[in-house]
């Protein structure tokens, strides 16, 4: 009797829905002039509910978001372009309190212009800002106090690519670096390549690698990537080619293996590709079309790295500049730029396809999302 009332209790027990947790989730806009920019959400990860924390923080374009590995600061670009005269925009650092609040630390220069992307580094010492009218990338130190150190050096990419009016001169995206820390890796919209820097030490840390880039197909404006989960691959989302490139590691050097578009076959209209995440488990991945307003899903080959498009979902909103996976990948979350929302769509964990949840929160020009994971 007692084994069959062990057994019951068993069942009931591991029956249960796992407890739903909240996590926090900033929202960077663009705003006009400084005003409330950073919002506070706080997220459930069983419902995809949204609530808006109303603890808002001052800030001017803060247009990307980025959080440190200890998950103690945060540091947002300011994307402008004439900070104290010097064709410049800034990064600032701030400290995460208890409520999520944000608390300034300090606002630096980047001495580049308009800087749309940062990063950090693994080990959280390094901070990288992608300038992109200046063209260059901006790497500062995060001090002991997570605040950052004025600009220790500045890379200035060059040359052009063929699109019309957007060509002209580099426009450096996005920057990350890959997961020992060691290598930058650097869209640059402009020129159709992937930089990728060593990082060292010294009064000038990043210098070109053996191999200093990748070409992507000319005109195609490589904006974004993703690492694959084993270090192996790099998926590159391309705005003006609207496709992803899979690019993959033979020993020391990355060839490409395959581009693929992110718009169905029957669509001809405008639209422009902005951002890309993988799964955790590296079985999917997820980029977004403006223009077009969707969420294209692909399943992902993990021996060959090669993608087939399975879905493409309306965002349920205009301008999907930028989106994130929960905590959980439960919830793929999107920030729709023009229409002034975020909304939330459910991951089938089987099939990876996404169902719109129906939640839908207003906000002023949401364009960046960062959980603090």
């Amino acid at each position: 009797m007692k084994l069959i009332l062990l057994f019951l209790i068993g069942i009931s027990i591991f029956g249960m829905p796992a407890q739903a947790k909240r996590h926090i989730m900033y929202v960077g806009t663009y705003t006009k002039g400084m005003a409330d920019g950073i919002f506070v959400y706080s997220f459930d990860d069983r419902t995809g509910k949204l609530v808006d924390l109303k603890i808002p923080v001052v800030s001017n374009n803060p247009s990307f978001l980025t959080i440190s590995p200890d998950k103690k600061y945060l540091y947002s670009v300011g994307e402008v372009d004439n900070l104290d005269e010097k064709h410049s925009g800034g990064v600032s650092a701030f400290r995460i309190e208890k409520t999520g609040h944000l608390s300034l630390l300090n606002h630096v220069l980047t001495f580049g212009a308009n800087p749309c992307h940062v990063s950090i580094s693994p080990d959280g010492r390094k901070v990288v800002t992608s300038n992109y009218s200046g063209g260059n990338l901006s790497l500062f130190d995060v001090l002991p106090d997570g605040s950052l150190s004025e600009n220790v050096q500045t890379v200035q990419h060059s040359g052009s690519g063929p699109f019309p009016g957007r060509q002209t001169e580099p426009h450096a995206h996005s920057a990350r670096f890959d997961p020992s820390g060691k290598l930058l890796f650097a869209a640059d919209l402009g020129i159709d390549q992937l930089k990728i820097y060593q990082v060292g030490t010294g009064s000038k840390p990043l210098s070109p690698n053996a191999q200093a880039f990748v070409k992507l197909a000319p005109g195609s404006g490589p904006r974004h990537f993703d690492f694959s989960p084993d270090g192996q691959f790099i998926y590159v989302i391309s705005e003006l080619s609207s496709t992803i490139t899979v690019l993959m590691k033979y020993g020391g050097i990355w060839k490409e293996v395959q581009t693929i578009k992110t718009l169905p076959k029957d669509f001809s209209g405008e639209s422009w590709c902005a951002d890309i995440h993988l799964s955790a488990d590296g079985r999917f991945v997820y980029g977004s079309n403006r223009g077009h307003n969707s969420i294209a899903v692909f399943k992902r080959d993990q021996m060959s790295g090669r993608l087939e498009m399975i879905q493409t979902i309306s965002v349920e909103g205009n301008w999907p500049r930028n989106f994130t996976l929960d905590p959980t990948g439960s919830f793929l979350i999107v920030a729709n730029q023009r229409s002034n929302d975020i909304t939330v769509f459910k991951v089938d964990e089987i099939s990876g396809k996404l169902k719109y949840t129906g939640i839908k929160v207003q906000n002023e020009s949401p364009v960046c999302l960062q959980f603090l994971r």
